[in-house]
C-alpha cells in the first residue's frame, strides 16, 4: 500500500533543516519503502516542506516511518499528514 507523507515546516527554520538534512538524506536514501520524494520550495526556492511517496504495510507503518524521520525528531514539522495513494500515472518513470 502506498502514502503520501506531507509535511511543512515551521517559520524561518531553513537553518534547522540545513542542519538535519544529511540525517534525514540517510534515513530515506537507506529506506527502499520510499519511492519518490523530495522538497516543497517558496517563491525564492526556499525549502519548506516535504513529501515522500512511501510503500508501507499499512498505515500504522506509514506512521512509524514518519516518526523517525530526523527532520520530525528535531521539531522541524509544524504539520505531517499521511495520505494513503494509488497510483495510476507513472510518467516520469519512478519504480512505484
Amino acid at each position: 500500500m502506498y502514502f503520501i507523507v506531507k509535511a511543512m515546516d515551521k517559520p524561518d527554520s531553513h537553518e534547522l533543516r540545513q542542519a538535519t538534512r544529511p540525517k534525514h538524506l540517510d534515513y530515506i536514501h537507506g529506506d527502499k519503502a520510499v519511492r519518490l520524494g523530495g522538497p516543497f520550495l517558496d517563491a525564492e526556492g526556499r525549502m519548506i516542506g516535504s513529501m515522500v511517496i512511501l510503500e508501507a504495510a499499512d498505515r500504522a507503518a506509514a506512521e512509524a516511518w514518519a516518526a523517525n524521520d530526523p527532520y520530525k525528531k528535531a521539531g522541524l514539522f509544524t504539520s505531517v499528514e499521511i495520505t494513503p495513494w494509488k497510483p495510476t500515472v507513472n510518467s516520469c518513470g519512478a519504480e512505484i
